[in-house]
């Protein structure tokens, strides 16, 4: 295959990778582009961190750029036939210890919108929604902003729909565990190698494999004998448990018509953002916990990298008490002693890619040409599903503006990560009791 002729191979079919294929076959209808993932598409479960009951599409970042991104994105999922069924615009009500609400509302401002967008005093805001967050952690709180436009999606059924538009439209789906990225005698990447011995070649090789990416980079870089190709402190890989309680009647009537909710901290409080979602419409309420942990474990002889447990899906659903408790704890930060009784029904433990910034990395790879990056959703890349192919593609052609360019580079100088309360904050094995095991 020749750069006059492009291929594509996708690894990974997230948000990352289902996106750029959608965006590339629109664009190229007669080229080859092929998705490969350990998981079928349309499996009942999948280890994709984009796959999930449901999912956050919000606009409020006090950083301008995924500000505007969002917009954009928030936009399709409201008005594209593909999107749009799976868009539930309930609103956001998100309690801030600092000045996050103004920031906000500043660049909403900035950007010329004029979304439904407010920050309020606590007094008055825990009575909204019929005081259903009058419970909620308070503490630190200088005020809560409201916006009405945001809102959430059915994450794993916009995802399936997506993927299957996309085999319409002429992509290719592998069903495969990859094992290797595979490389032409002058260190450029030619595909892929599966665990089954089959390779898969392309023209142009993305990576866009979530939390398995380091693990993928590194037994590349042994496989070749290309040190250059590892993730190093680039990525990093790491976990968070989600919960999810089955309503009553009751108490469904009384949550139904709820916003999402976000607990906003700051490093001092050494907290993330813990948020809640409205219920399905099974009656299910989902929230997630405070811990965002790493699994250091060794990958390769000597060499040790935080990467998912590896079992074919993660022991995504084997999640130990410690984890489990901690969705009590966030749970109560939320709903108090009324939700002490709730019947708790299902535990995930959702893996994905961090930078210390929490910004993706979509980008050529400095060491091997035809090597690309799309990656490190950081727990907020889903909302930009619907156009994050879009600026994949314009990283793959050389057309990225210049400070998407720099933001999401492969090689770029980062900060530590003291100022993310996003940032990995503990070992999974810390965190477990002597006697479990994950």
């Amino acid at each position: 295959m020749t750069s006059d002729n492009p291929s594509y191979l996708i690894i990974g079919g997230g948000v990352f990778g289902v996106s750029t294929a959608y965006y590339l076959i629109q664009k190229y209808p007669n080229a080859s582009v092929t998705l490969v993932d350990r998981d079928a598409y349309d499996a009942e479960s999948r280890v994709a961190a984009s796959w999930d009951w449901n999912k956050v599409v919000r606009a409020d970042y006090d950083d301008k750029v995924y500000c505007r991104l969002a917009l954009e994105a928030q936009d399709i999922f409201k008005s594209d036939p593909l999107w749009q069924p799976y868009f539930h615009q309930t609103g956001v009500y998100w309690t801030c210890r600092s000045s996050y609400a103004q920031n906000v509302i500043n660049n909403h401002k900035e950007l010329g919108r004029d979304d439904d967008i407010i920050a309020l005093p606590v007094s008055e805001a825990r009575m909204l929604y019929g005081g259903i967050f009058d419970n909620a952690d308070y503490t630190g709180v200088k005020e809560v902003l409201i916006n009405r436009a945001s809102g959430w999606a059915a994450a794993g059924d916009a995802l399936r729909a997506v993927t299957k538009r996309c085999l319409e439209l002429g992509v290719k789906y592998v069903t495969a565990d990859v094992a290797a990225l595979q490389f032409n005698g002058r260190g450029s990447c030619t595909g892929a190698k599966m665990k089954s011995g089959r390779v898969l070649s392309a023209t142009h090789t993305v990576v866009a494999a979530g939390a398995f990416t380091p693990t993928l980079l590194e037994m590349s870089a042994a496989t070749s004998g290309n040190p250059g190709l590892r993730a190093g402190e680039r990525i990093l890989a790491a976990g968070i448990t989600t919960g999810m309680a089955q309503l009553n009647e009751e108490q469904h009537q009384k949550y139904r018509d709820m916003p999402v909710g976000f607990q906003g901290y700051t490093p001092d409080e050494g907290k993330p953002f813990i948020g809640t979602l409205p219920p399905t419409k099974d009656g299910e309420l989902k929230w997630w916990g405070s811990k965002i942990f790493t699994n250091t474990r060794e990958v390769l002889p000597g060499r040790h990298i935080s990467s998912p447990p590896p079992t074919f899906d993660y022991n995504q659903w084997k999640v130990p008490g410690p984890l489990k408790q901690d969705i009590v704890e966030s749970r109560n930060l939320w709903y108090g002693p009324a939700s002490a009784d709730w019947e708790m029904t299902k535990h995930r433990i959702c893996w994905d890619a961090f930078t210390t910034t929490s910004d993706f990395i979509i980008s050529p790879h400095s060491a091997s040409k035809g090597l690309y990056l799309a990656t490190c959703g950081s727990f907020h890349g889903y909302k930009f599903f619907p156009v994050l192919g879009k600026y994949v593609v314009q990283m793959l052609e050389g057309e990225l503006s210049p400070d998407l360019e720099e933001k999401w580079a492969w090689d770029r100088q980062r900060p530590d990560s003291s100022e993310n309360v996003e940032y990995p904050n503990a070992e999974m094995k810390h965190l477990l009791q002597p006697t479990s095991k994950l």
